[in-house]
C-alpha cells in the first residue's frame, strides 16, 4: 500500500507544471501531512536522530536528539561540532580503511557535560540524497548512562569472577612447565659453554637461545592476559604514548613477522605527555595489535598513527583486514560478544574500561572487506587536571 501511494505521488510530482492551483494546493497539503506523520514517528523514538552534512551542519534533529545535545527548537543549521566540542576530531578518518571509496560506518561512545552529564553511544551511517546526490550522514544517539552503570556491575559479577579464577588456574598450570623449561634451558646453556667456538656448539647455543626467547614470550603473554582481566585502579604517572607503542611493537615484532604483517606508523618524536598507567596502556595496545593481526591475512598492513590537538592525544590503529559487519558494530563493547571461535568477548570491553578509567574514549570505524580503524583519545595532562578539579 505504501509503495503504491509513493508511486502515485511520484507521478504527480513528475508533472507539476501541468497542475492547476487547486491540485497544487492539495499536493502541498498532502506533503505537509506526510511530513507531520514522519516527524511524529521520529519524535516517538527514544534514540536521538540527526541528519548532518559533511561540515557537521544539522539538517534535521528529532526531539530526543535535541534533548541530548541541548539543541533549541528551530535551531537546525547549527554546527554539531560546536555543540559537542571534540566530537569531530574523534570521528576523524585515519588509515587506509577510511581512505577507501565511500565513508565507513562509525560507532563510538563519548561523554556529554551539557545540558547534563551523560554517556552517549553514537552510530553514524553515510547516505546520498538519491543517485549521485549530496552526501549526508544519519547519526543515531543512544543514552547509555544507565547501561554503563549496569555494565560496571556486570564486570564484577559471578561470571567475571569465574573467569578470573579460571584464568588464574590456567596461568598456574602453564607457569609450572614454563619455569621447568627455563631451568633446564639454563642447565643446557651452561654445558654448552664447554663447546663454545665449535660449529655444533654454536648451532646448539643458537637453538637454546631461540627456545629461551619463546619461553619468555609465552610467559609475557600469560602475564599480559592476567593483567587485562584483573581490574584495578590505574597508577597514574606522566607517560609518553609513543614510547609505550614502540615497546609493544618490539615485543610483538616476531609474531607480526611470522604472520607476514607489515607495520608502518607516524609516531612523532615530540608528543605531549598524558597521565596514565604504563602497564595498562601496554595491555590496551597489545590487545589492539593482536586483534588487528588476527583480522588480516599474510601481506596485510597495520598502521599506527599518533596525532594531537590542544586538549587530547589520539592513537589510531588501522588494519587492512576483513572489517566488521554492520550487525556486529553495535555489540562491540558488550561483554562476552565475540566473532572469533576461540574468543572470550572481553577484549574490547576491557580496553574501553581502561580508557574510561584514564578519562579517555574509544572510537571504531570499519568497512567490510576494507579494514578497521580503532582510535583512542587521551586527555593531555593539563586537560585532565582541569577535568578533575
Amino acid at each position: 500500500m505504501a509503495g503504491k501511494k509513493h508511486s502515485s505521488l511520484d507521478k504527480v510530482l513528475g508533472r507539476l507544471d501541468q497542475l492547476d492551483q487547486a491540485n497544487l494546493q492539495n499536493l502541498v497539503q498532502r506533503l505537509a501531512r506526510e511530513r507531520m506523520l514522519l516527524e511524529s514517528v521520529f519524535n516517538t523514538l527514544q534514540e536521538g536522530v540527526l541528519v548532518i552534512d559533511a561540515d557537521g551542519e544539522i539538517d534535521y534533529a528529532n526531539e530526543a536528539a535535541m534533548r541530548l545535545i541541548g539543541l533549541k527548537e528551530g535551531a537546525t543549521g547549527a554546527s554539531l561540532w560546536r555543540l559537542v566540542p571534540g566530537l569531530r576530531a574523534s570521528l576523524g578518518s585515519d588509515g587506509d580503511a577510511a581512505q577507501a571509496s565511500g565513508s565507513p560506518l562509525v560507532t563510538r561512545e563519548f561523554e556529554l557535560s551539557y545540558p547534563q552529564p551523560r554517556v552517549v553511544r553514537l552510530y553514524r551511517v553515510p547516505f546520498h540524497e538519491g543517485p549521485g546526490g549530496t552526501m549526508r550522514y544519519a547519526i543515531i544517539l543512544t543514552d547509555i548512562t544507565t547501561e554503563k552503570k549496569s555494565t560496571e556491575e556486570l564486570i564484577e559479577n559471578e561470571r567475571v569472577s569465574s573467569i578470573l579464577l579460571l584464568a588464574a588456574g590456567v596461568a598456574h598450570e602453564l607457569g609450572n612447565p614454563l619455569n621447568s623449561l627455563t631451568i633446564h634451558l639454563q642447565l643446557i646453556e651452561r654445558r654448552l659453554k664447554k663447546l663454545r667456538g665449535t660449529k655444533d656448539g654454536d648451532a646448539l647455543a643458537e637453538s637454546v637461545r631461540v627456545c629461551s626467547d619463546e619461553v619468555a614470550r609465552l610467559d609475557g603473554i600469560i602475564k599480559n592476559f592476567l593483567e587485562a582481566i584483573r581490574p584495578r585502579p590505574p597508577d597514574l604517572a606522566e607517560v609518553n604514548v609513543v614510547e609505550i607503542i614502540e615497546d609493544v611493537l618490539r615485543f610483538q615484532a616476531r609474531e607480526l613477522e611470522d604472520r607476514g604483517i607489515n607495520v608502518d606508523g607516524e609516531l612523532p618524536a615530540s608528543t605531549p605527555v598524558i597521565m596514565a598507567d604504563r602497564d595498562q596502556l601496554k595491555q590496551v595496545f597489545f590487545n589492539l595489535v593482536k586483534n588487528a593481526m588476527e583480522a588480516m591475512a599474510p601481506g596485510g598492513r597495520l598502521s599506527v598513527r599518533v596525532r594531537t590537538d590542544d586538549d587530547s592525544v589520539y592513537v589510531a590503529f588501522a588494519d587492512t583486514g576483513s572489517g566488521i559487519k554492520a550487525a556486529d558494530m553495535a555489540k562491540l563493547f558488550s561483554p562476552y560478544h565475540t566473532t572469533k571461535p576461540s574468543g572470550h568477548g572481553l577484549g574490547l570491553m576491557i580496553v574501553q574500561r581502561i580508557l574510561r578509567d584514564h578519562g579517555g574514549h574509544v572510537g571504531i570505524e570499519s568497512k567490510e572487506g576494507v579494514g578497521t580503524v580503532v582510535t583512542l583519545q587521551f586527555p593531555q595532562k593539563h586537560r585532565r587536571v582541569r577535568m578533575l578539579k
